[in-house]
């Protein structure tokens, strides 16, 4: 029988559920663990979304997402710092050991001043996050995101960055939507996992053609990433943490959620 108890959904993947279906839904399901994206618990204190979640018998893997740093004035530069630091204080209040940051771009700075800001963006936060024991995991996002989500585009980069900063709450998220093509990506992975920086692992596919790059990732089994290949890249560095699905779908977000749980079920026992 498959072992369940490293399954783990972020919440954005049942996107039409409110938190409390979402948690029901998932014990009931065998999930073990949820991945809270921020959007999930808008409207109540993040306390009331750990209590809920905890009553459910699952756990919180992280929180999602920080980052987005880089921007061309100085004070939209420290709201965004500020924000970050708050979602630190809610992250630790939520329980979640974790925050995954998508670093952030912006069209009207160039790459090499965004990649400057994002470095100063993590080191501003870092002190607080160290303060209430949250992690920061960097996820690096395919080049074609270059332009508004993330200047940090491959593991490299994402590892270049933490070893320039060197911090223990400091880390990196794989998602093998992001990275699948990545010609180095097998040696990145080894060696952010000898570094003792690699925190988290997040799997969906990628559909060919798919109809929007965003909101068309596929079930895993559905597209093109070898996933058990990556996953046995990533757990040959001793990573025994949570397998998380993550997908953006309006297709799947259309249907009867119920089905949808069913096969995400179905599909990370069978191909991941």
């Amino acid at each position: 029988m498959k072992d369940f108890s490293r399954f783990a959904i972020h919440s954005y993947t049942n996107k039409p559920w409110p938190l409390a279906t979402m948690v029901e839904r998932y014990a009931k399901a065998g999930v073990s663990g949820i991945s809270v994206w921020k959007e999930t618990i808008e409207g109540m204190k993040p306390a009331q979304a750990a209590a809920m979640i905890k009553s459910a018998g699952l756990k919180v893997v992280s929180m999602v997402r920080g980052g987005f740093f880089p921007a061309p004035s100085a004070e939209e530069r420290q709201q965004k710092i500020e924000d970050n630091l708050r979602l630190i204080r809610d992250s630790a209040e939520l329980g979640a050991p974790l925050i995954v940051l998508v670093c952030g771009a912006d069209p009207k700075v160039g790459l090499a001043q965004a990649r400057d800001q994002v470095r100063a963006g993590i080191e501003a936060i870092l002190p607080e996050a160290e303060r209430l024991g949250i992690k920061l995991a960097i996820e690096p996002l395919h080049p074609m995101y270059a332009d508004l989500r993330s200047v940090v585009n491959t593991m490299e980069q994402a590892n270049d960055l933490c070893e320039a900063i060197d911090h223990q709450n400091l880390g990196v998220a794989v998602d093998v939507y992001h990275v699948w093509w990545d010609p180095k990506l097998e040696g990145e992975i080894e060696r952010c996992g000898r570094l003792g920086r690699l925190f988290a692992f997040h799997v969906c596919d990628w559909k060919t053609p798919p109809e929007d790059f965003l909101n068309d990732r596929g079930l895993m089994g559905e597209g093109c990433i070898d996933i058990p290949l990556i996953r046995s890249w990533v757990e040959k560095t001793g990573f025994h943490g949570f397998v998380e699905v993550e997908i953006f779908s309006k297709r799947y977000w259309a249907m009867d959620q119920d089905i949808y749980l069913d096969m995400i079920k179905k599909a990370w026992e069978e191909k991941v």
